[in-house]
């Protein structure tokens, strides 16, 4: 039996655009995933305390407006709360520069506006399963 996947999407920071997350969390629950969706506006505290009580597999990320730029924060957060084996994405307008430092803080892969929903959902699939496969090796 295969475990289906528990993914929270979320926006942090100040960026209240959410259609992209919108259709991505309902993308992701019709490929058969565990969808955890909060409106925008989270606090970072706040995304590691869900992820903590959801025992979520990854934590999607929207960002349309420079939030991207707090990821790193978030990274550090989450292994501080002994959540670094949760695997993070990012989705959005992230320039290419900033996609690199995003990747050097941890991000698994970042999804850029026109991205296939079905890339998506197999990437984080794997990801899932990758983090799954970790959590039992621990």
């Amino acid at each position: 039996m295969e475990i289906r996947p528990k993914v929270l999407i979320t926006k942090i920071g100040f960026d209240g655009h959410d259609r992209g997350s919108r259709i991505v969390a309902a993308g992701l629950r019709d490929a058969g995933m565990e969808v955890i969706y909060t409106p925008p506006w989270q606090e970072i505290p706040t995304v590691v305390k869900l992820a903590l009580e959801e025992d979520v597999d990854v934590i999607g990320i929207s960002s349309l407006a420079t939030d991207h730029l707090i990821v790193p924060k978030l990274m550090e957060a989450l292994r501080e709360a002994g959540l670094g084996d949760v695997g993070v994405v990012v989705g959005g307008i992230v320039p290419d520069d900033e996609e690199r430092s995003l990747l050097a803080a941890g991000v698994a892969r970042v999804f850029h506006p026109g991205s296939a929903m079905a890339d998506i959902a197999a990437f984080i699939r794997e990801l899932a399963g990758t983090v799954r496969a970790r959590r039992v090796a621990a």
